[in-house]
């Protein structure tokens, strides 16, 4: 897996090298820091499936518009007609 950021491990190593660690500690933990940073990153492919998802949801949401319009409006024509009805036969 390649570097999602720039991080400069050499620069982290050295910086905790001169506040006492060990060298070995420092690269232990300069890899663990690459390792989690890497692995909570999103990558590009990540964040075209969420806006695939999002599409998808948006577009559902537009059929279930369009469903509820077909039914109010139906549902105010056949009111409209009961009414119409009901005052003619007053």
């Amino acid at each position: 897996m390649s570097e999602a950021i720039a991080f400069d491990t050499h620069r982290f190593v050295k910086r905790l090298t001169d506040s006492g660690f060990t060298e070995r500690q420092a690269e232990t933990l300069a890899e663990e820091h690459v390792s989690l940073l890497n692995g909570n990153l999103a990558t590009r492919a990540d964040v075209e499936r969420v806006r695939a998802e999002i599409a998808k949801v948006e577009a559902r949401v537009e059929e279930a518009k369009s469903e509820i319009l077909k039914w109010v409006f139906g549902a105010l024509v056949a009111q409209g007609g009961l009414i119409v009805a009901l005052v003619k036969l007053l």
